[in-house]
């Protein structure tokens, strides 16, 4: 007899406590496949696709349209072909008879973010799993450790995953130094040293690609793999324009307009998105650092540093990954790069690919890193 798969509502943040649920993606009786997001939901920070962990045949939709539903919630149901409805109608009423909200929100906390001293700065990390097999993720200009809402969880159920702000950002110290790429990547082999780490693989988005690109060139014995998402250093331009926006928006009406060119699909960014941006931008220290990470990060309007010639020299593996829609760096710099770079492009997505296409990021990174 076939497989029976539940969908339930994942936590996405300590604060989550329910979502509203948007719409469906897929139609009841469509093939799904493991790693594929078949409804949108949204929180009260954000608004993101839920994909189902194993494929099959999608027998139910137990969620409405409309309907708020808590963490952990039932929202649907895949199954293999062969099952009968009295076997699904079973696994439904079971499911619903031992649900208790309470329950659910406990066991899906996770770990808090900690702090660290590294260097004399500190930074806040989240450390997600457990196992020898571990992964640094490394968020974007402007980005903080929650960029990885929708991938923590799916990368730490094997191995230990550790999401961290870079200096300048979220919660860590907004002591940027020098400002420059080599300095931030000094950072992150200095959290390596603080947690006990050797070696990791990297995962950098946008700027952290540019960081973990020169962490892999400066000490690669740090590095057991290197995967770049949308990533700086592969090329020379960049919406300069979007990097100035961001750093000068004082209020909602001038900030917004920046933000949603991270993503193809607009409805992502919500109003709640945009006010926890102005607070972290509101913080002390803050346009200061970002103003003189601007500015050694673009020269010109153009990418102050391009490592793209360093990945035929790098002897580790490297994935590119990379939503077609970019308008912050363009797509085609994941084009031309040497044979041994797997490179992955996902058509109509964009700058904040890993949020946008949760699921196929998810696979991929799991598979690359196994």
């Amino acid at each position: 007899m076939g497989a029976i798969h539940t969908i339930t509502l994942p936590r996405w943040g300590l604060s989550m406590e329910s979502a509203r649920v948007n719409g469906w993606l897929r139609d009841v009786g469509a093939l799904v496949n493991a790693g594929e997001e078949i409804l949108e939901v949204e929180t009260e920070k954000i608004a993101g696709g839920v994909a189902v962990a194993a494929g099959g045949i999608l027998r139910r939709q137990l969620a409405q349209v409309g309907e708020v539903v808590p963490v952990g919630g039932l929202l649907g149901v895949v199954a293999d072909a062969d099952v009968p409805e009295s076997e699904i109608d079973a696994v439904v009423a079971d499911f619903l008879a031992s649900f208790s909200v309470k329950s659910a929100v406990e066991v899906e906390a996770g770990a808090m973010p900690e702090k660290i001293v590294v260097g004399g700065r500190t930074l806040r990390y989240l450390r997600r799993g457990q196992g020898s097999d571990v992964a640094i993720l490394v968020h974007g200009f402007g980005g903080d450790l929650n960029n990885w809402l929708f991938n923590h969880e799916a990368l730490a159920a094997r191995r230990t995953i550790y999401a961290l702000d870079l200096p300048g950002h979220g919660e860590s110290t907004k002591d940027v130094g020098a400002g420059t790429l080599g300095e931030l990547a000094q950072a992150v082999v200095g959290f390596l040293d603080a947690v006990g780490v050797s070696s990791a693989h990297l995962a950098g988005h946008s700027l952290g690609g540019a960081v973990a690109l020169a962490l892999a060139v400066g000490e690669p014995q740090r590095v057991r793999s290197l995967a770049l998402l949308a990533s700086a250093g592969l090329g020379a331009e960049i919406n300069a324009g979007y990097i100035e926006g961001f750093v000068t928006a004082t209020n909602r009406n001038a900030l917004k307009p920046h933000v949603v060119k991270l993503f193809a699909d607009a409805s992502r960014v919500t109003r709640r998105m945009i006010d926890d941006l102005l607070k972290y931008k509101r913080l002390e220290g803050v346009e200061s650092s970002l103003r003189l990470l601007s500015e050694r990060i673009c020269s010109g309007g153009r990418q102050a540093m391009v490592l793209r010639e360093e990945l035929a020299r790098l002897r580790r593996p490297v994935l590119v990954i990379w939503g077609s829609e970019d308008q912050i760096i363009p797509a085609r710099h994941a084009s031309g790069l040497p044979s041994s770079v797997q490179v992955e492009l996902i058509p109509g997505k964009g700058h904040m690919v890993m949020m946008e296409a949760a699921g196929e990021v998810n696979r991929l990174l799991n598979a690359f890193w196994s």
